[in-house]
């Protein structure tokens, strides 16, 4: 396990790196070279997220089925043909044509997929794979940042884009076709070899846990997308100095690392279940620092400390909740049919929180609703949770 999740963790970084966290960088070159505004470059990032929720059920289903090998392969392939078509875009359609096809392929090479692989290949033990996967992935940002800034800088954004595309296809596209040999085949490569058909994913999708971890999901992927693209400017508009202004959400990525280090050490002593029940309450707990201690020093270290933390773990429930309350054998479906949902959540996040901001007032409505979709999303994980275990009881 430990071999598989580590080597699988070396492809979130690349793919992460090489894709989400450049696209920030890749902004305003191009912007300046094609002569888009923000609002148009930006919109390419939303059409990446919709094509990755688009695809997302369908790989899911394969990744069930026995095929990640071949997803997640093909995956990797495709965002590095993605990423070189990218260098020789010289117009808008274009532009927004190369981000379509990357975000398919995200679809295929993100957690979700690995999540997913982690969880057919290690059933008893899968949640500390997970943990185990997420070290080298949460650096992503921590490394790619200025490896990305260096490579544009240096080079131009266009040979910058034609390095991660080789990166991604001498590193991924190998990895994955050596690492995932041997995949269990289910579903209809097995129905001839069993007495009975397996059970369908429309069973679970007539019990409350799903829709309550749906809903407990789309929430909680509204608030950590709002926060990040405001946070800057929320904490210029506070007065804080310009060093406080980029070190504290620059510590995030750092924290979100050690706190996935503490569970992974202290889990064996741990109840699962507690640890699912209050990790997601440190983001809401780190949202009232700033709501009722004001956006000061004091109050945005303790936002920093408890958000880092939470969001950091939440991944690790978010990506162990459909296996652990719902089932185990039909997580990649069942986490793809959130694709679309979730894709919209991310996408319209950040822009509802824009809206809401004034001259006057600042963020401190937008803060507010934040506050309150995080506090909703808890109530709905911890209903999830409740009626799970009394189902499993039952059983």
């Amino acid at each position: 396990m430990g071999a598989l999740s580590g080597w699988l963790s070396l492809g979130q970084l690349v793919t992460w790196g090489s894709v989400f966290y450049t696209f920030a960088l890749l902004a305003h070159p191009i912007e300046l070279e094609l002569g888009l505004s923000r609002a148009e470059s930006s919109f390419a990032f939303s059409l990446a997220l919709l094509g990755e929720g688009l695809l997302a059920f369908f790989v899911g289903r394969w990744i069930d089925a026995g095929y990640e090998r071949r997803v997640m392969t093909l995956g990797a392939g495709w965002v590095g043909l993605g990423l070189l078509a990218h260098s020789q875009v010289h117009s808008l359609f274009a532009f927004y044509a190369v981000w379509a096809w990357l975000g398919l392929g995200l679809s295929a090479t993100l957690y979700t997929p690995a999540f997913a692989v982690v969880t057919r290949r290690f059933p008893g033990e899968f949640r500390r794979g997970i943990i185990m996967m997420t070290f080298l992935g949460g650096l992503a940002s921590t490394v790619f940042i200025p490896l990305s800034s260096w490579l544009i800088d240096t080079w131009g954004w266009r040979q910058a884009l034609v390095v991660l595309g080789l990166l991604q296809l001498g590193v991924c596209v190998p990895l994955h076709a050596w690492l995932l040999r041997g995949a269990r085949r289910t579903a209809r490569s097995t129905r001839a070899h069993t007495e009975s058909a397996p059970v369908s994913v429309r069973v679970f999708l007539k019990q409350s846990p799903f829709w309550l971890l749906s809903l407990f999901m789309i929430l909680m992927m509204m608030v950590t997308s709002a926060l990040p693209v405001h946070l800057v400017n929320l904490l210029r508009e506070a007065g804080l100095p310009p060093a406080w202004v980029l070190a504290i959400p620059a510590s995030i990525g750092v924290i979100q690392v050690v706190g996935r280090g503490l569970l992974f050490v202290f889990e064996r002593h741990l109840d699962v279940h507690t640890a699912n029940r209050w990790i997601p309450v440190l983001i809401p707990l780190g949202l009232c620092a700033l709501v009722f201690g004001g956006v000061s020093a004091v109050p945005a270290l303790v936002f920093v400390l408890l958000y880092g933390l939470g969001n950091g773990l939440n991944t690790i429930v978010k990506g162990t909740a459909f296996a652990q309350y719902v089932s185990r054998d039909h997580v990649g479906q069942l986490n793809g049919l959130l694709g679309v949902p979730i894709a919209l959540a991310r996408a319209a996040a950040p822009w509802a929180l824009g809206l809401l901001w004034s001259p006057e007032g600042g963020y401190a409505v937008g803060l507010r609703w934040v506050l309150l979709c995080g506090l909703l999303s808890v109530v709905a994980l911890w209903l999830a949770q409740a009626k799970a275990l009394r189902l499993i009881k039952v059983r």
